[in-house]
């Protein structure tokens, strides 16, 4: 049985917007930062659109997960850290025995992500975070580019 589409709404663009959100972590574990992207795009005074959240490193990563119980996310790292084990036999351990397990689970979750904006609004789902994931033991500074592309 097929789907059902809405009605389409066309805009063309009229603004490219760009900023760099500056996030330390505290080690492995999920940093939410979806009111740093909501401030984004009320700041920019975003109408219809995408936005487009890109971290410029290669042992963290972003997801969209639920943001409602934490259990989740405690989950997800175990199931990340069974996947990409520190005691497995990697080549690329110059960094210390969890770099290679970090790229490992930064290639899985990937390192950006789009969500469309509607209204001036992420459109995201009632439960549903924007997350940098962090898979390093020790803190960081991670860079993290939020752009916008659409109408105003």
């Amino acid at each position: 049985m097929p789907g059902h589409l809405s009605a389409i709404t066309e805009v063309t663009p009229q603004l490219i917007a760009t900023a760099t959100l500056y996030v330390d972590t505290s080690g492995v574990g999920f940093t939410e930062i979806t009111g740093d992207a909501v401030n984004f795009i009320a700041q920019i005074g975003a109408g219809e659109g995408a936005l487009l959240v890109y971290l410029r490193h290669t042992s963290a990563s972003l997801t969209i997960q639920e943001n409602a119980d934490l259990g989740v996310q405690h989950d997800l790292i175990g199931a990340l850290d069974r996947l990409a084990p520190e005691d497995a036999p990697w080549v690329h351990d110059v960094e210390g025995p969890d770099d290679m397990p970090a790229h490992v689970k930064a290639m899985l979750n990937g390192v950006s992500l789009h969500v469309p904006v509607s209204r001036g609004r992420l459109a995201l789902g009632a439960w549903q975070g924007i997350y940098l994931v962090e898979h390093r033991r020790k803190a960081h500074s991670r860079e993290v580019i939020f752009q916008f592309i659409g109408s105003k």
